[in-house]
């Protein structure tokens, strides 16, 4: 065999066998043996865990909003990649807004890459933008290596970033479907929002209200059309309303290429928990009631819901407004990245799901969704991506500690099971010293 740079020995690991006692190879950043426990292997670095962590593949977190360059006061390349390795994810795919210029061509691709190269210590992927009048760009963009493209169906709450109606949706739809790239709907029905009470002032139950479920029912349901009828691979944003999962399930049935994801704030959080004045909790979609949420962890179960992805969406404490707690004011974003698999893990294993339910939904889902076949799992031939991870110690949030750029979360104060022990990227350990992570363009899925 090969010489090992990394030998680990873990009684409990979460490989492509299930949870098992094994010892684990690595040579040149890749996986190269996966044996049993007592195997004699051995390398110039051998970690032994304890019997209370578990090794875990890196996670993969799809849906994570840097914001840089332009906004990089609300997040960045280095903050966000530290606390994403600090949160056991090794590899993010960043958002083509809020940063600025928003990634809708291949410059402003550039532009993005130049921002990241030599800042990041996890490996970064990129979404492309399909917005009005830049749709000429899309193949450019899929040339460059972007892992798909992204659109709203309603306003995206940055003005250089506007929707994609009729002619110009169903166009989009038929260019991915042509370049077979992935296209991703932030899907909410503008003309059911602007049917409901404008939200202002300080009360949960107002926001909520400006928001109804039944936009994104409405929009999910025409995304679901636009995906049987183009052929194209789509994907469904941070699904937040139950409502849509009859319309997903049905139109998949009938063979639709859909995939969906939902986030860890829709499967924690509660609207009746939610203090009024309290915009940490602000995100859009708006978390909803406790049964809708319930039904959420159901369709995990049941397969209907593919991944769990952070939707990383971060801000300044003066952009939450909370000195007025103005909802119709504050920015809608929830910053999590480095909370999700604890995140998680405290509500799953409440109702009885498993490690291995949980690296299925935020590490092998979300490779699978963009084609990364050398991540997500634990198996050889694959890069050497791992969190080690220690389910049964708590912790409470405290948001100042976390290596986000700002101090804002929705978890602050919030007790947790579980704390990432350490994080390796292609067999080297994430320490914050230097950062080592590659920028990813996209293969052939």
């Amino acid at each position: 065999m090969t010489e090992l740079d990394l030998v680990f020995r873990a009684r409990r690991a979460v490989t492509t066998e299930g949870e098992t006692a094994c010892t684990v190879g690595v040579a040149g950043g890749r996986i190269v043996a996966v044996e049993p426990f007592d195997a004699e292997l051995t390398g110039t670095r051998v970690v032994e865990l304890g019997r209370d962590a578990v090794l875990l593949p890196g996670l993969v977190d799809t849906h994570v909003h840097v914001n840089d360059p332009g906004r990089q006061e609300w997040e960045g390349f280095a903050t966000a990649t530290r606390a994403a390795a600090a949160g056991g994810v090794t590899t993010i795919i960043d958002m083509p807004l809020n940063s600025l210029p928003p990634t809708v061509d291949p410059a402003a691709l550039g532009v993005k890459r130049a921002a990241a190269d030599g800042a990041v210590h996890v490996d970064v992927g990129f979404w492309g933008g399909a917005i009005p009048g830049k749709l000429d760009q899309l193949a450019g963009l899929h040339e460059a290596g972007v892992f798909g493209f992204k659109c709203f169906t309603v306003d995206s709450g940055v003005e250089e970033f506007p929707p994609l109606e009729g002619a110009e949706l169903a166009e989009a739809f038929r260019i991915a479907a042509g370049l077979d790239a992935q296209m991703l709907v932030h899907a909410e029905d503008h003309g059911e929002i602007d049917k409901a009470p404008a939200a202002q002032g300080d009360r949960y139950a107002d926001f909520l209200r400006s928001r109804p479920a039944a936009a994104e029912d409405q929009a999910i349901a025409r995304v679901a059309e636009l995906a049987a009828s183009s052929g194209a691979r789509t994907h469904v944003l941070h699904l937040a309303s139950a409502g849509a999962l009859g319309t997903i399930a049905e139109a998949r049935r009938a063979g639709a290429p859909l995939t969906v994801e939902t986030c860890p704030h829709y499967l924690s959080f509660t609207a009746e928990e939610i203090p009024d004045g309290a915009t940490q909790f602000k995100c859009c979609p708006p978390i909803r009631e406790a049964a809708n949420r319930e039904l959420l962890w159901r369709a995990l179960a049941g397969g209907v819901i593919d991944s769990v992805v952070s939707d990383h969406s971060p801000c300044t404490a003066e952009l939450k407004c909370f000195g007025t707690g103005d909802f119709g004011k504050a920015w809608g974003g929830i910053a999590s990245l480095q909370l999700g698999l604890p995140a998680v893990w405290t509500q799953a294993r409440q109702r009885g799901f498993g490690l291995t339910d949980v690296v299925r939904w935020m590490a092998e889902g979300p490779a699978r969704q963009v084609g990364l076949r050398h991540k997500g799992r634990i198996a050889p031939g694959l890069d050497a991506d791992f969190c080690v991870f220690a389910p049964d110690e708590a912790f409470l949030v405290d948001a100042t500690a976390l290596h986000h750029r700002n101090p804002v979360t929705a978890y602050h104060g919030r007790p947790l099971a579980g704390v990432v022990r350490g994080t390796w990227l292609r067999g080297t350990e994430v320490t914050g010293e230097r950062p080592h992570g590659d920028l990813l363009r996209r293969t052939r899925h």
